[in-house]
Parts: C-alpha cells; structure tokens; sequence
C-alpha cells in the first residue's frame, strides 16, 4: 500500500523529551510499519539529554527533525500537525510502540469509513523496562457518543489514534500565548488528551471508532506525570470545567458519574504502582461521588474496592501475585 503522490497519506507526530531510554524503539516500530506511505515528524521540545542525537542516526527519508523550546506534550504536538503534510495524523510518543501493521489497518479503516474521524485499537501496558505486564486497554469499539467519551476515553492513551486532518482543522484556534494554530490546549499537562477527544465529540459530527485487536504498546512510567494520581485528578477537573462551560446540560447529566469513573481509574492505577492506601481514599470518593458504578460494571467496581481494602493489609509478596492478578485483564 504506497502511493506516489508527493505528500505522505500519514504524518506520525512524536513528541521527543527526555525520552534517550526509549526513544529508538519508539522511531523502529515505526519505521518498521508495513505500510510505507509515511513521513515521521520528530518534535524536540526542547530535550537535553542524547534522545535527539539517537533520533539523527536513522538514516530514513521519510524522518524529519523539527526543533522547539519546551513547550510541553500538547505544545509539541500542536508543532508537529502544523508541519503534518498527511492525510492522516497517527500520534505516538516517545516511550511507547506500534504494532508493525498499525498504520495500515487504520488507513484501511479510515478510507472504508468516511464518517469516522478518529480511528484508534486497544493497547498492551508494559513496565518501565518494556516487559509486558499482562495488561490491557480494550476499549469500546462501536457505537461510541459524546458521553462514552466523556466518561470512559474509549481511545485510551494518546499513542492509539489515527486522526483525519480534517478533524484537526474543524477544532483549530489561534493560541493566544504563542499566535499560531493549536489544536491541543498547551495549558494542560494532563489530560490534554481526553480534553482534546470530547472536545472533538462536542463541537463536531465526526465519527470516533475502534478497531479489534491491541495495535499500541502503552509504557507506564511510575515517576511520570502518569503516575502521579493527585495531579491527573486536579489536571482531569480542569478539563471538565472545559466541559461545563462548553455544554452546560451535557455536564449537569454526565459530570458527577465522568468524576466517579476517573477517580475509580485513579484508584486502580494507585493499586498498580503500589499505593493501596490511596487508592481506598479514591475508591471511597468514587463511589460517594457515583455509586451507580456498582450497577454499570460491577465486576470492575467489585474488584478495585477490594483490591485497595484486601492489599492495605496484605504482606509484599501476596500484593504483587493479587495485583497481578485482579489487573491482568483490563486497566481502565
């Protein structure tokens, strides 16, 4: 699947900061897609390690450095898709993976599927050291609204979409700080990602769908932003806030339960980098701000409020064997 018009079909945006540990792999998986029709647009925010030194060492046309001053990850993306030349904008970042047959299965998708505007798959969570930790994000696939959206991201982490350019420009506006084009809000951190997707589903008719199977390799890094549950809920209410405002009756039917199944996300994550006394804290406020969690997945709620009580008490070892497996099938 090539073609041999002068602009690409995909433009992969990636993000580089900080990311020497990692970053090769990152740029292999995607010089090594089976579909060809490509450009990849490495961003340097700004980075002071060697991450942009190993980028250079690639000897692939289709790779193209672009430099910045730190501007963060949304700032860094909003770089790269005004420098996007595809169709398509595929976004991953610098610690995670691709399976090799990402991009031409999303193409397929997108090209059958005119209505559909943001095509994305499940993922595989693997540790620091890239291991897999038998983990997953199997989202929902179909059928997907506003409030999905809102209180589940069915997309999952920011290295799964394929995104229309089209899409892109229907949610543009000049960024008042810098004067250029954004489509990402450079004012989140976190939860630039799941800011950006509702924003998309409120203002616009385009489509979001998945495809089955697990097409990213998501990396959790315990001493990054992901990690740190207090900032992502304070980072997550800033974006509903955003919500709110933009849809006032969509928020007053939707918020309190969006709030419930993020803080339930928070606890489950809490349990998975070791910290079960926070995640009691967030499954209790959870289950006070949404108690119809027990009622819309009960297995999911039943197993977080347990693991967070029954592993407060239980010795390492039995914490790491129960960990592993409550969490072994789903991660959201």
């Amino acid at each position: 699947m090539t073609t041999n018009s002068t602009s690409p079909t995909v433009s992969v945006i990636m993000p580089v900061y900080g990311a020497e540990l990692t970053v090769a792999e990152a740029v292999l998986s995607v010089l090594d897609q089976s579909y060809l029709d490509f450009e990849l647009i490495i961003v340097d925010d700004g980075s002071k390690d060697s991450s942009i030194d190993i980028c250079a060492t690639f000897d692939d046309g289709r790779l193209r450095i672009v430099r910045q001053a730190n501007r963060g990850l949304a700032g860094a993306r909003n770089t790269g898709i005004r420098h996007a030349r595809g169709r398509f904008i595929a976004l991953i970042d610098a610690d995670d993976s691709w399976h090799p047959d990402k991009l031409r299965n999303h193409v397929i998708h997108l090209e059958a599927s005119p209505s559909v505007g943001v095509s994305y798959a499940g993922s595989n969570l693997m540790d620091e050291r890239g291991e897999c930790l038998g983990v997953h994000q199997r989202p929902r696939l179909t059928s997907v609204r506003r409030r999905d959206i809102f209180l589940r991201n069915p997309i999952g982490n920011g290295s799964a979409p394929v995104i229309r350019r089209e899409v892109f420009d229907a949610i543009a506006y000049i960024d008042p700080i810098h004067g250029e084009r954004a489509f990402f809000d450079e004012r989140f951190r976190q939860s630039e990602d799941i800011e950006c997707w509702i924003r998309i589903a409120l203002s616009t008719p385009w489509r979001f769908e998945g495809l089955p199977g697990r097409l990213t390799n998501y990396r959790l890094n315990a001493a990054g932003l992901s990690a740190d549950t207090a900032k992502q809920l304070e980072s997550w209410e800033r974006m509903a806030d955003k919500v709110a405002y933009a849809d006032p009756t969509f928020f007053r039917r939707w918020g309190r339960m969006a709030r419930g199944f993020q803080l339930r996300y928070l606890a489950r994550r809490a349990v998975q980098t070791g910290d079960e006394a926070e995640a009691l804290r967030l499954c209790k406020e959870a289950l006070s701000e949404a108690p119809q969690l027990f009622l819309r997945e009960p297995r999911k709620t039943i197993s977080t409020v347990a693991a967070a009580g029954f592993l407060a008490l239980a010795p390492g070892a039995l914490r790491n064997l129960v960990r592993r497996r409550l969490f072994g099938r789903a991660a959201s």
